[in-house]
C-alpha cells in the first residue's frame, strides 16, 4: 500500500453537536413556536378589548370593560340559570327529517349533520325539568350556536311538550328565546310550529300558568312573531336585537327614517314590548322575585 503524501491536510475535527445545547423552544414543531395558545384570550365583539377566556366565562360572558352580553350556546345559559345539579333534560332523543328533500348550497340532511357534529346537539333547543332560586319550573333555551337557532318541527315540537308538561306540573314555564325565525329547509313544517307553540301557550294560560319569555340577543323572525312575545312577563337582555325583520327591509317598506336603535331591547322597554330589560347577573334573582310574586 501506497504511503501518503506529505502534504496532506489533517482530517478535518467533527462539527459539534449543538443538540446538546437545544431548548425545547428550539426541538418543538415550527408551527407551534410562535403565538398564544388558541382560546386562551378572545376579543369583545363591540369595544375590542382583549379578554382572558376564562375571566370572561367567569362573568358569566359578559364583557368587563363594556358590559356587552356575549352570544352562548343552550348548554352554559342552563348552566347559567339553574341550581346546581338541577337540571333535568327531557325529549333528548328529537331529531329533525329531511322530509321536503331540501337542496340549497347543500342538502339539508347534510347541513344538521355537519351542526348537530359541530355543538354536540340534536337540534337548536335543550329543555327539561330545573330549579332556579329553589323554585321548581320547567325550562327551555334556543340554541343560538345551532342554524342561529332556526326554529323547526324538533324546535317547534320540544317547545310544546315542555308547555304542557309545565300545565301538568303546575310548574311555571321560562322559555330563553334566540334565533331568526322559521327554519327555511322546513318551509310549512317550520312556520306551523308558530301556531302550535301559540296553542299550547293559551291552553297554559287558560290553566292559569305562569310564562316568562327571556329575550336574548337575537329574537328576531317568526320566533319574534309568536312565542317569544306572549309572555306574562317579558324579559329582555340589554342590547338584545329583537324584531320581525332587518332594519332596511322596514326602512324600505314604511320609507321613512327609523328611529337609532329601534330593534333594542331599550327602545322595546319604552314602547312597551318589553317588561324590564335585566343584566344577566341578576336574571336568576328576577325569576325567582317573579316566580313569588305570581305565587307559584
Amino acid at each position: 500500500m501506497a504511503e501518503a503524501p506529505t502534504d496532506a491536510k489533517p482530517p478535518a475535527a467533527p462539527l459539534p453537536d449543538r443538540r446538546a445545547n437545544r431548548s425545547w423552544r428550539d426541538v418543538r414543531p415550527a408551527d407551534t413556536r410562535s403565538g398564544v395558545p388558541e382560546g386562551l384570550w378572545t376579543r369583545c365583539q363591540v369595544c375590542e378589548a382583549m379578554l382572558y377566556r376564562k375571566t370572561l366565562e367567569q362573568n358569566l360572558w359578559v364583557c368587563p370593560a363594556c358590559d356587552h352580553h356575549h352570544r352562548v350556546d343552550a348548554r352554559e345559559r342552563v348552566r347559567q340559570m339553574v341550581d346546581p345539579d338541577s337540571f333535568e333534560p327531557l325529549w333528548e332523543d328529537l331529531v329533525p327529517l329531511d322530509t321536503l328533500a331540501f337542496v340549497d348550497r347543500i342538502p339539508y340532511q347534510e347541513r344538521f349533520e355537519k351542526e348537530q357534529k359541530k355543538t354536540g346537539e340534536r337540534d337548536a333547543l335543550v329543555a327539561g325539568r330545573a330549579y332556579i332560586k329553589g323554585r321548581g319550573v320547567v325550562l327551555a333555551v334556543m340554541n343560538p350556536g345551532f342554524m342561529m337557532a332556526s326554529m323547526g318541527s324538533v324546535v317547534g315540537e320540544k317547545i310544546t311538550r315542555a308547555i304542557e308538561l309545565a300545565t301538568d306540573e303546575d310548574r311555571p314555564m321560562i322559555l330563553v328565546c334566540a334565533g331568526g325565525g322559521a327554519r327555511m329547509q322546513e318551509s310549512t313544517l317550520a312556520v306551523s310550529q308558530m301556531i302550535k307553540t301559540s296553542a299550547a301557550l293559551a291552553r297554559f294560560d287558560d290553566a292559569g300558568g305562569l310564562y316568562i319569555a327571556v329575550l336574548s340577543d337575537p329574537t328576531t323572525g317568526g320566533t319574534a312573531a309568536s312565542f317569544a312575545m306572549l309572555g306574562d312577563v317579558t324579559l329582555a337582555e340589554p342590547k338584545a336585537l329583537i324584531g320581525f325583520t332587518g332594519a332596511r327591509v322596514i326602512a324600505n317598506t314604511v320609507r321613512q327614517e327609523l328611529p337609532a336603535g329601534f330593534q333594542r331591547s331599550e327602545f322595546l322597554l319604552e314602547k312597551g314590548f318589553v317588561d324590564r330589560v335585566v343584566h344577566r347577573h341578576r336574571l336568576r334573582s328576577e325569576i325567582g322575585r317573579l316566580i313569588d310574586f305570581a305565587g307559584k
